[in-house]
């Protein structure tokens, strides 16, 4: 018997996770960024239940943390829903901030970051340019390591209000939910290079310089998306 379209969706029921929510939660997370759920879509709990065979418990802690992560509003008394679409100005604003914020973060963690945090930077390059960016589980992959590594850098920045404005953009939630393809991450895996050469050799000018180029890059790949 054919399965479901929702169950094709969302993938076959999990069975022995080693966490249940952190399963559910990359799951959805995958199917959200790649659109397989589409911006506005009503996400049903129960039908969750059903097809994943698991309880409600860790389908709602994984719901929550991507409501935190601006994936999934919710709305009293109706539930959960695939966020709408970043729309055209609200993303001209969020680059504009960008521009003001990463370059300047980019400059100071050349002269901060320690060796291992550099490695840290690394391991998530390596782990990104190793990414199957044609699929959905393998692009959702890409954008979780993508805003992991620009998080390292704000952090590494020193400057925790700068941290925590970039953090509150969900940026690359947004971004990477424009549209699904391939090109956005083997450019943005070319850019990162650039960067952590420069954070290599604790020159503050040439990241701030590869940062803003990687952030004006971004900007003409996803501009004409909305």
């Amino acid at each position: 018997m054919p399965e479901p379209e929702d169950q094709k969706r969302n993938g076959p029921k999990i069975r022995r996770p080693a966490r249940l929510a952190d399963e559910v939660h990359e799951r959805l997370y995958a199917q959200l960024m790649s659109q397989n759920i589409p911006p506005g879509a009503r996400i049903s709990i129960d039908n969750l239940v059903r097809e994943m065979g698991i309880s409600h418990t860790p389908i709602r802690e994984a719901l929550s943390r991507l409501e935190a992560q601006g994936l999934v509003v919710k709305t009293h008394l109706i539930g959960y829903s695939a966020a709408n679409q970043i729309d055209r100005a609200r993303l001209a604003h969020l680059y504009d901030l960008r521009l003001l914020l990463e370059p300047y973060a980019a400059s100071m963690a050349a002269t901060n970051v320690t060796n291992d945090q550099f490695a840290q930077l690394q391991a998530l390059d390596a782990s990104m340019r190793d990414v199957d960016a044609s699929t959905p589980d393998g692009y959702g992959a890409f954008a979780s390591l993508d805003g992991q590594f620009h998080d390292l850098i704000a952090q590494n920045s020193g400057n925790e209000l700068v941290h925590e404005a970039l953090a509150r953009l969900n940026t690359h939630v947004h971004l990477f939910r424009l549209h699904f393809h391939a090109r956005a991450t083997s450019e943005a895996n070319t850019e990162h290079g650039r960067l952590l050469e420069a954070i290599a050799a604790s020159d503050p000018k040439a990241a701030e310089t590869a940062m803003r180029e990687h952030v004006l890059a971004s900007r003409r790949r996803f501009a004409d998306q909305t």
